[in-house]
């Protein structure tokens, strides 16, 4: 969303302004990895400065519909509903976020297409919603 390089970065922004004012959220999480991603040079030559990134990161968080999430909930308890979904290491983070917006009584917004496959069958309300 805050990366206009990104193949995605259109898709993202429309689906954004259209959905966007019902509510967005970061957790620590989500705050830690968008400024790693984004002061990664082997993300793209035109990295930003960990400081550009960190002031970049507050900036959106100003968002009139933004909320904090507190990652105030266990891994194991996070994703207790849906375990035997997860099938590998690369799976963890995102089943943590998953289990974190069930916890919120939130959704989880995402450009993965496999994501929803780790709700697939849990009896938990739909979770997951692919940009």
């Amino acid at each position: 969303m805050s990366w206009p390089a990104h193949v995605a970065h259109e898709k993202v922004q429309k689906w954004f302004s259209k959905h966007g004012r019902a509510g967005c959220a970061t957790c620590p999480f989500t705050e830690a990895v968008f400024v790693r991603i984004l002061s990664n040079p082997a993300f793209s030559p035109n990295a930003l400065t960990t400081a550009d990134a960190f002031q970049l990161l507050g900036s959106n968080l100003k968002h009139p519909a933004h909320e904090f999430w507190p990652d105030n909930i266990g891994l194991l308890e996070a994703t207790s509903s849906f375990l035997s979904k997860i099938r590998g290491h690369q799976q963890v983070a995102d089943a943590y976020l998953l289990g974190l917006a069930l916890h919120r009584m939130g959704k989880l917004a995402t450009l993965d297409a496999g994501m929803p496959a780790l709700q697939a069958g849990s009896g938990e309300r739909d979770l997951v919603t692919v940009i």
